[in-house]
């Protein structure tokens, strides 16, 4: 049980100087782990942050009678919940012989990323969520009943129509000190469902920031006594599910002229709808269904400041004649090293040493 009072006492105490790094991965089910270490001095750059395992049998990757992986380090940043010196460090998993761990999506996605570097080529990811008490209920709705149906709670304000703000506000904060390079947040239609936006951010700096992003979340919500779920349709019927919506552009997308490069980029989309599909998040099928602002999942839609379909193209844009597109179809569960690297691999083109669909069917093998 949480006390806040009684731990501040102790976060006050001196760490002699010492440096504690909470090293972060995700683990074989899209979720998150992590385990802190105890440094010598304070990091100035991820090469100063050594290698490190865990028991991979124990979260999904690996087998009991080879059981260590290895945790590389990519990229740091402040803890807010330590503060001082004290950071987050977010890693990659690999195995003893050299190898990524099949979960490590990030490898692949990197060195797409890398190779298509010129296009400058940014993303903003949208990620919804849903809260839920801790016995998986949603949080804030009536006990064994709902509440009134969809239509005051988005962008909402006032009791009734807002749940937890102080659960968002917190982690809100909570990433700006971490240095997310978070745009925004704001409630979503269905009531206890919150979205928060991170990016424009360039390269594999996009799925860095969302994972460490929700790892905040779910540490700030274990303070409020809340659960996250990133599930794309927590609750059947009438209500809205959960996406992680993904905008995008390169740079020559952004200039005047624009408009034909997002023209020729959404129609290498429609060619690889099914691929898209496969990587877009499980249960993603539940969502798309062509009703609650989503487009059907079999069928390959765009339009202009249309929520109902695969690609939206915002008005502005349209106005304008250049800017970015919104892929609509990416689930509140994806893994954003994926989906960054195959939309990256299809609008920009595909390089020998990475295929986003083999590399995400690895899991299975």
């Amino acid at each position: 049980m949480s006390n806040p009072v009684v731990l501040a006492k102790y976060n006050q105490l001196s760490q002699k100087g010492k440096i504690i790094a909470e090293y972060i991965w995700i683990d074989g089910s899209n979720n998150l782990r992590c385990k802190a270490k105890t440094l010598s001095k304070p990091v100035t750059a991820v090469s100063d942050l050594s290698w490190w395992n865990f028991d991979g049998s124990s979260t999904g990757q690996a087998p009991g009678h080879d059981s260590d992986v290895l945790l590389k380090p990519v990229s740091y940043y402040p803890d807010p919940f330590r503060g001082g010196d004290n950071i987050l460090v977010m890693c990659e998993c690999w195995n003893p012989d050299g190898t990524p761990n099949k979960f490590n999506h990030r490898h692949a996605a990197d060195l797409l990323l890398k190779a298509h570097a010129g296009e400058k080529i940014w993303f903003g990811l949208e990620q919804e969520y849903t809260l839920l008490d801790k016995y998986d209920n949603i949080y804030g709705w009536p006990k064994g009943g709902y509440p009134a149906p969809q239509g005051p709670y988005y962008c909402a304000v006032g009791t009734g129509n807002v749940i937890a703000r102080d659960v968002i506000e917190a982690h809100y904060k909570a990433c700006l000190f971490a240095g997310i390079n978070i745009s925004g947040i704001n409630a979503e239609v269905m009531p206890s469902q919150w979205e928060f936006q991170v990016g424009p951010c360039e390269g594999i700096e996009m799925g860095d920031q969302l994972w460490v992003a929700r790892f905040l979340l779910d540490r700030v919500a274990e303070e409020f006594d809340v659960k996250i779920t990133y599930h794309p349709k927590p609750l059947k019927g009438d209500w809205n599910g959960a996406g992680c919506h993904t905008n995008v552009s390169t740079e020559k997308m952004r200039v005047k002229g624009g408009m034909k490069y997002i023209e020729e980029a959404i129609s290498k989309l429609a060619a690889k709808h099914d691929n898209h599909i496969l990587l877009y998040g499980k249960d993603n099928d539940l969502r798309l269904t062509g009703r609650h602002e989503t487009a059907s999942i079999s069928n390959f839609s765009s339009g202009v400041a249309n929520r109902g379909s695969s690609i939206r193209i915002p008005r502005p844009v349209a106005i304008d004649g250049y800017g970015y597109f919104e892929d609509r179809r990416p689930a509140s569960n994806i893994d954003p090293y994926l989906v960054t690297g195959i939309v990256t691999e299809t609008i920009c083109g595909s390089i020998p040493e990475v295929d986003m669909v083999e590399e995400f069917k690895r899991e299975s093998k």
